[in-house]
């Protein structure tokens, strides 16, 4: 029968069934025939689901492995189950009676995952193979019928049915054969049933078929040559036709296994016996016997995970001639070690996880195995270290590493997640790996201002177009969720649309004015910045700008009233008989600037030589530096310059003529000139009303002085006796002087001054020497 018959005659009898393991897995079983074409159909996996075809494209649904291969896949569009790779029996689970692969199936959206169990069906695809392809025996001509001996054992890959079922001899009239069947081996022994003659027929040549229980039955031979020897009376007898041993896995080469011992009742030669294995194929390179003791050794590599037991076969043969045979058994039961970590194997399901994923969700399937038996291969599956992840147990240690926390990018972006996997053996064995977990972004930063208030200054008459500062905010997010924008609010309290005055650049913050400012006009103004991202949704967050306009020194000092009057003339009287420190004036001014620019000073300009005056460089108030002499001028003009502080500094100024009086009236009226405050009484008002007060004696005293003086020298003549002493008192005349010049009067140097004098309406010349 062809495959394709057997695939026929399986179709129908494909058998599933779907259980439930727990809430969030299910299994569901079919069986496959191996060697089966690609293509082939196994089941209709979306209907035994219960899953609707049409939404399989849209929630993802594939099939996940976690071998190199990936032999089976799923239609999106009819939901049928199908073979993608060729599946070989033999060298998924060698000889073993049971095959099966578990595959899962994974559905998103929302999540769930589907444990699916495919058995594979053993065909006949092996045929019976013998290690030899001619065997010969050795039969003395006196072998009594009814003697045995030993064929060499055939092999098969497939099991069951399958597998190696009975011998078949070709036809003649010596031999026949026997067959024995023990546990899953069959053997075969050639039985003499009649007597041979060596001069008749020297030697036999038969043909051994083995054939196994496949529909077809497939076969496989092996040529056996009969020699017929001359007498050798007895065969040999081993002590037990079977031995039985165990022996750990991993010993040693050069172990001693056990000894197997045969005797023969001939003596001389013809009981020496040479030990030898019949037949034992695929095992020859594991054990050898030493042919004169019949110690059995091992000589290759014993592993429990390939050979749990091992069956050997040992034939003595004496040396005898012809030489004579027989054979017994060996079992050799292979203990197990624990000499195999635990293989892990990891199936990703999300190459990123979004940092928002919602707890159990699984991000990979992670499947252990461990090739020893027993305690030692049962394995203990946990996450080294802490995480916001957990493995979840499906079934036959097959495990889900799902989310258990929340993720922050922000805070940790991949994670390195070691898996242990360790068995029960004693000591104990493990083994390890690293899976790693990409966390993606999500927008759930707004962007941050370092600080929520930005002060800018800016210079007023600057041009338009300048810069007046930079806002820069940052956000935690990464790519399109971390690029921002910037743009302007208007403050509540502003009248004016804050873009007719500055404009910001939306990608870089940076902001620029749209006019000239002036200080005077606006000193600060306040507006928002916002930064949004490009996330979806965007978040966005705001600061608070205030832009100070600084001062520059673009006004100059001006004048105040009553001296700044267009057209009028300024000028203050004071008496000639005015003390050091006598007020003659406070000149005001004021600056539209602030601050430095507006600090002003006062500085005054007389007549070269004069001298006389100072004013107050901060006060702004005029007084004389000393008493007048009769040398002063009755007219002094002053230049007054008011400077600002700023730089470059700025000034005004103004003159005034300073007119030295005699009348008490003309002195009243430049009182009138003298600024007071308009304050309360003070004890500034008290000096100065002490000070008039004290002037007005003064005068008075003069005035009379001067009177007497008049008196005195009514005659209008003089002597050298009316000459007065440089150490004599002299009061001062308040008349300006009309005519100066310098004499010599005993060698020494003095001034005569000569003056004119209209009292009484006539002219008198006065001179007097100093």
């Amino acid at each position: 029968m062809t495959i394709m018959g057997f695939l026929e005659n399986f179709k129908c009898g494909l058998i599933f069934f779907l259980f439930l393991l727990d809430s969030a897995f299910a299994q569901i079983a079919y069986s496959v025939p191996e060697e089966v074409n690609k293509g082939t159909v196994v089941g209709n996996i979306a209907r035994d689901l219960n899953l609707n075809v049409h939404e399989l494209e849209s929630r993802m649904f594939e099939i996940v492995t976690g071998s190199n291969k990936k032999y089976f896949d799923v239609n999106l569009k009819t939901g049928a189950l199908f073979v993608n790779e060729r599946i070989d029996r033999e060298e998924l689970c060698l000889s073993n009676q049971k095959c099966s692969l578990n595959i899962e199936a994974l559905a998103k959206n929302p999540h769930h995952l589907y444990r699916v169990e495919i058995k594979i069906l053993d065909i006949n695809d092996n045929a019976p193979h013998f290690p030899v392809k001619e065997f010969t025996v050795n039969i003395s001509e006196n072998a009594s019928p009814g003697e045995r001996f030993p064929l060499p054992v055939a092999e098969d890959s497939d099991v069951g049915s399958n597998s190696l079922k009975e011998y078949k001899l070709s036809p003649n009239e010596h031999f026949s054969l026997d067959t024995q069947s023990e546990d899953q081996s069959v053997s075969a022994e050639l039985v003499l049933n009649k007597a041979l003659d060596r001069e008749k027929q020297a030697t036999i040549k038969l043909i051994l078929t083995g054939v196994d229980g496949g529909k077809p039955p497939k076969s496989g031979t092996v040529n056996i040559f009969i020699t017929i020897m001359d007498n050798n009376d007895n065969n040999p007898v081993f002590s037990q036709p079977l031995y039985k041993v165990k022996l750990k896995e991993n010993v040693a080469g050069g172990t001693k296994v056990l000894s197997v011992f045969a005797s023969d009742l001939d003596e001389g030669t013809n009981s020496e016996i040479l030990y030898s294995f019949v037949g034992h194929g695929k095992r020859k390179d594991l054990f050898t016997i030493i042919t004169e003791t019949g110690d059995i050794v091992v000589k290759g590599q014993i592993d429990y995970e390939e050979n749990p037991a091992i069956e050997l076969r040992v034939q003595a043969k004496d040396k005898g001639s012809p030489p004579k045979s027989t054979h017994c058994k060996v079992l050799i039961e292979i203990m197990d070690e624990n000499d195999n970590a635990p293989d892990i194997n990891v199936t990703p399901l999300l190459e990123i996880v979004k940092e928002d994923t919602k707890s159990g969700t699984a991000v990979a399937l992670v499947t252990v195995s461990d090739k020893d038996g027993g305690k030692n291969g049962i394995i203990h599956c946990a996450l080294k270290g802490s995480f916001p992840f957990k493995l979840e147990t499906s079934y036959n240690n097959h495990y889900s590493l799902v989310v258990d926390g929340p993720l922050d990018r922000e805070s940790v972006s991949l994670y390195n997640i070691t898996i242990t996997a360790a068995d029960e053996g004693t000591p104990s064995l493990s083994s390890s790996t690293v899976i790693t977990v990409h966390i993606s972004d999500v927008n759930d930063n707004a962007p941050h201002f370092p600080v929520p208030v930005i002060n800018a200054f800016l210079s007023e008459n600057g041009q338009a177009g300048g810069l007046v500062t930079k806002v820069s905010a940052d956000d935690s997010d990464t790519g399109k969720n971390a690029e921002l924008s910037y743009s302007l609010l208007d403050s509540s309290s502003s009248s004016v649309p804050i873009t007719t005055l500055i404009n910001i650049n939306s990608l870089s913050g940076e902001i620029f004015s749209l006019q000239s400012f002036n200080h005077e006009e606006t000193k600060r103004f306040q507006f928002h910045v916002m930064a949004t991202d490009s996330g979806v949704p965007p978040l966005s967050s705001n600061a608070t700008v205030n832009v100070f306009i600084l001062d520059e020194n673009d006004n100059s000092p001006v004048i105040l009233p009553p001296y700044s009057e267009p057209g009028s003339v300024n000028s203050e009287n004071i008496p000639y008989s005015a003390e050091a420190g006598y007020f003659v004036a406070k000149i005001r001014a004021v600056d539209a600037d602030s601050g430095y620019n507006a600090l002003l000073s006062y500085h005054l300009t007389e007549p070269k030589g004069t001298n006389l005056f100072r004013i107050g460089s901060s006060s702004g108030e005029i007084k004389t530096k000393r008493r007048m002499s009769d040398n002063d001028l009755k007219t002094h003009p002053l230049l007054i310059t008011v400077s600002d502080n700023g730089e470059p500094s700025l000034s005004a100024t103004m003159s005034m003529d300073v007119v030295v009086v005699e009348s008490l009236d003309d002195i009243e009226t430049s009182f009138r000139g003298v600024p007071v405050k308009e304050e309360s009484f003070s004890d500034l008002n008290l000096y100065l009303l002490i000070a008039i007060v004290s002037v007005s004696v003064i005068f008075l005293l003069s005035l009379m002085g001067l009177i007497a003086a008049k008196c005195y020298r009514t005659d209008g003549s003089f002597s050298s006796s009316d000459t007065i002493k440089s150490d004599v008192v002299v009061f001062p005349s308040p008349f300006p002087p009309a005519e100066a010049e310098l004499i010599s009067i005993n060698g020494e140097d003095t001034f005569t001054r000569t003056q004119t004098i209209s009292s009484t309406g006539k002219v008198r010349h006065v001179k007097q020497f100093c």
